[in-house]
């Protein structure tokens, strides 16, 4: 039996309310706990932002340029994420479990660029993403696909197992080559993730009018890095994406693929944690080049 407490004097601070603070990611409020903590491991609790590194492109392309060795090209860049998605498969077979941040997994597939895109299914069983210890689940929503419904049914079975295991969803809106990139539409898209449960949702940032998705998304927006791009282009894109009320970027090419990748990322990170200007952070990616070749 442990000691009786014999401390004479109690203090249980009966001048001080106990507080509840609220949760600082938009629209997670009334999560349960365990779903807040797996966000706090995606979003910077510090900023409500992240820079979160996409590398799941090879689940329908195959290997990507700059993806070819995951272990040589994307490890490096590890200390500088504060998630990566992307597939089981690349996470057992090269991430290191020492990694110590949010892991969001690409849980839908199916077919390959090959084929149509939105006949995806989904790909993984949820108790696979509780063995790998998963931030969040991440499932493509084709909103004007040819396989609309099936899409967003497979999200929705996807957030009724996410919620039974405190598990997110992240609801990705593809963009099919025949429909338009606009405000307009990615309101709709956006909107309907979020309505049907999505934790947060991924999109393509868009001019004008963005400001306008995110505000009507009750959820938080990461935008898409889309295809390369030149490096002050990207830094601009999601520095205004940024302005406009997005928490964050979800990049992989535009990283990856850079000239200087670890260079790049940082350079990201200085828009999305540091509020830096896309000129300030690209003079630090051009310093950042400059000193590499110069050691060289």
């Amino acid at each position: 039996m442990p000691e009786a407490d014999e401390k004479k004097e109690k203090n249980f601070y009966i001048d001080i309310p106990q507080k509840s603070k609220a949760f600082f990611l938009k629209g997670s409020n009334n999560s349960d706990w365990g779903m807040k903590n797996r966000m706090s491991h995606i979003f910077d609790p510090d900023t409500g932002k992240t820079v979160m590194l996409a590398i799941d492109h090879g689940y329908f392309q195959g290997p990507t340029t700059g993806l070819e060795r995951v272990d040589v090209t994307i490890l490096p860049l590890l200390p500088y994420s504060d998630t990566l998605m992307l597939t089981r498969g690349i996470l057992r077979s090269i991430i290191p479990p020492t990694y110590p941040n949010g892991i969001v997994l690409r849980a839908s597939g199916g077919p390959s660029i090959l084929k149509e895109l939105s006949n995806e299914q989904i790909a993984m069983d949820i108790e696979d993403a509780i063995r790998l210890n998963a931030a969040a689940v991440a499932v493509q929503v084709f909103i004007g696909g040819e396989y609309e419904t099936q899409s967003v049914h497979n999200m929705t079975r996807l957030v009724d197992m996410g919620q039974r295991y405190g598990i997110a969803v992240l609801g990705v809106t593809a963009v099919g080559k025949d429909l338009v990139r606009d405000a307009k539409y990615m309101r709709l898209a956006c909107r309907i993730c979020a309505e049907l449960g999505a934790t947060y949702v991924k999109t393509y940032y868009v001019e004008p009018d963005f400001d306008t998705v995110t505000a009507s998304c009750p959820v938080p927006i990461v935008i898409a890095g889309g295809k390369k791009i030149p490096e002050f282009d990207a830094l601009k894109m999601a520095y205004n994406a940024i302005e406009q009320g997005a928490c964050g970027v979800d990049m992989g090419r535009n990283i990856f693929q850079a000239q200087d990748p670890i260079a790049m990322i940082q350079s990201v990170r200085m828009i999305v944690h540091r509020n830096a200007k896309p000129e300030q952070a690209y003079e630090f990616y051009k310093e950042r080049i400059a000193k590499k070749q110069k050691k060289e």
